[in-house]
Order: structure tokens, then sequence, then C-alpha cells
């Protein structure tokens, strides 16, 4: 076979689409793992900023874009994404991942993209009806440009996007088998814990979202979170404070169960609830204590990088140099096993 990059460590990609800034759906999904993951040492990590990616469904705001890429960047310091440790790039000034994402579209069937379920429940969510735009229909085309460039061993994502990776492996291999090569590396999925994938929003809705407006974002202050608290869907027919109280489906305990360490505390509030006799402004109010002391040092490190934009451009700048001269190696080994690079 053609084409092999030796490879000592690990390699872990993954990243978030500019839409605006980052929740604690984000942080508890993907962003606490990627620091862990980073902190081991063990990987190469690189975090992409996928703003080509969310300009497939919003090409005509494109100002949306461009005013969020720098708010997802703080977001990344501010959890402790270390520009030290991982490479912070941004998608759209790599330009071997166009390249390359041609070539993978030519490996790739419009039904075998019409069979993605991740692709088919988005293309639902966001009601494009008959008029999906083409970009956002070959998009895991060009999440598995994304990932192979820098030869990512490991992808942090939710239970939902596994179609996804099991897309780029397939392009994968069929690249690897159509060129005689062993130039590309298959990803697997890191998975956040059972039961944290997905946190519900306030509302009681299953999925925390920017356009449904029930998300406590990462960057939200004190007053800001407790407001967010106090508003949260709780059990509707516990009316009375003695009236017993139902904990399944309850966002309050769905979220102390995720934030709250004293899991045997925890166990205590849902049977006193149960029972009879706990209130609901009370436990919002220790819940609004728990999530406080989780983001406070969020809050606190990201007005640090607040203050200096600049510095997170030059983080942006440096990371995407940097992100760069792996793709371009990646893309010139792509041209190697195909026989494309005809000025070599």
């Amino acid at each position: 076979m053609k084409g092999c990059l030796t490879m000592t460590k690990k390699v872990l990609l993954t990243g978030d689409r500019p839409t605006g800034k980052l929740h604690i759906g984000h942080y508890v999904g993907s962003l606490r793992n990627r620091v862990a993951l980073q902190n081991t040492g063990d990987y190469d990590s690189y975090i992409m900023i996928a703003d080509n990616q969310a300009l497939t469904d919003n090409a005509h705001d494109p100002e949306k874009i461009r005013k969020s890429l720098l708010q997802v960047a703080m977001d990344y310091l501010a959890v402790g994404i270390d520009p030290k440790k991982s490479t912070i790039l941004v998608q759209s000034q790599i330009p071997a991942l166009t390249d390359m994402m041609n070539q993978y579209l030519n490996l790739v069937t419009v039904a075998r993209l019409n069979r993605n379920p991740t692709v088919k429940t988005e293309i639902k969510q966001k009601a494009f009806g008959e008029s999906v735009p083409a970009g956002f229909f070959v998009y895991p085309v060009s999440q598995a440009a994304d990932i192979t460039a820098f030869k990512a061993t490991t992808v942090p994502v939710g239970d939902d996007q596994e179609p996804m990776l099991e897309q780029t492996r397939e392009i994968v291999r069929s690249f690897n088998r159509t060129y005689d090569t062993n130039t590309l590396v298959e990803p697997e999925g890191y998975f956040p814990a059972k039961g944290l994938g997905r946190i519900p929003g306030l509302d009681g809705n299953a999925k925390m979202s920017k356009s449904l407006g029930n998300a406590i974002y990462l960057s939200d202050d004190a007053d800001i979170l407790k407001k967010k608290v106090m508003s949260m869907y709780t059990d509707p027919d516990h009316i009375h404070v003695e009236d017993p109280g139902k904990v399944e489906g309850n966002v309050v305990f769905t979220y102390l169960d995720i934030f709250d360490t004293d899991k045997d505390k925890v166990a205590d509030l849902k049977a006193q609830y149960q029972h009879g006799g706990l209130g609901d402004v009370k436990i919002k109010r220790y819940l609004m204590e728990v999530l406080d002391g989780e983001l406070r040092p969020i809050r606190e490190r990201r007005a640090i990088y607040e203050a200096d934009p600049a510095q997170v451009l030059q983080i942006l700048k440096d990371g995407t140099a940097k992100a760069n001269v792996v793709a371009d190696q990646t893309w010139n080994e792509m041209k190697d096993a195909i026989g494309i690079n005809y000025f070599k």
C-alpha cells in the first residue's frame, strides 16, 4: 500500500458550529471530555470552530457566524481548553479541507447521504422541506474531511453523532481501497457517560437549544442564572409544598443528577420531594448554588478573555497556521495516492 504516516500519539478532533455562545449542554456533552482528554497528555488535540459548516444553513446571515467566532473561542478558553496543549483552529481558513471534501464526494452516493439518520433528523428539525441547501446535505462529507485531515483517532461526540462517524469510516475505507493506500485513518467516537449525552432544556424540552431559547449559557452571569433556574420546569402537579412530587421529568432533579457531586444528598432530596414537604423554590435555590459553583470559575476566566479579544484572535490565528501544516501534509499524501500531484 502507498502512503503511510507513523503515529505515536492518539489524535483528537472535535469542534462546534459558531452560531452563538455555548451552553451547559455543550459543556456536559463534550467540552468537559475535551478538557479531560487534553490534560492526559495522551493526545494531539485539534479543536475546530466549524464556521463553514455553520454557513451551510446560515449563508444569508454571515454576520451571525462572524460575531459568534470569538464567542465560541472564549467559551473554549474559559472551560479550560489550553492553546499550549490543544490546537484551536478555524475551519474556513484550512483550504485543504475543501480539496479533500471534493475528492470524497466522488466516493459517496446521493442514496447513501439520504440514509444518514442524523442528517435526516436535522433536515426535519430545520423544516427545509424540498429546499435543503446542497452544502448542508453533504456536510457529513465535510466532517469526514475535517476528521481525516488531522488523522484523528478519537472524536468526542454525542450519541446522536455516531452515524456521522460511521460515514467517515466508510469514506476512509473507500478511499484507501480505491487508491491502494493506508493514508487515511478510521476514527473512533468518544462518548459522554450514559445519561449525559443531552441535557433537557429549562422548559422540559428534550433538547437544550439556542434556537429554542431554553438554555443556560456558560457566559450567563449570576443574576441571569438565577432567573433561569427559578423558571425551570418541575412537576406541574406539585402545587403545594406538602404535596408529593415527581422527580421523573423534573428538570431541577435532572440537573442535580448531572452537576451535584453529593449523590447522597440528591437521593435524600428526591425522597423528601416525592414524600411531600419540599417546595420547588427551595430546591431551585439549592440547584442555583450547585450550578453557580460550577460556572463561576468559567465566567471569571471568560471575563479575562473578553477584556482582550485581540489575544483570542491571535490564538485562533496561531492555531490555524499550525493546523494548516498538518492538513496540507495529509492532502499531499492523498494527491500522491490518487496520482494528481502533478507538479511535485
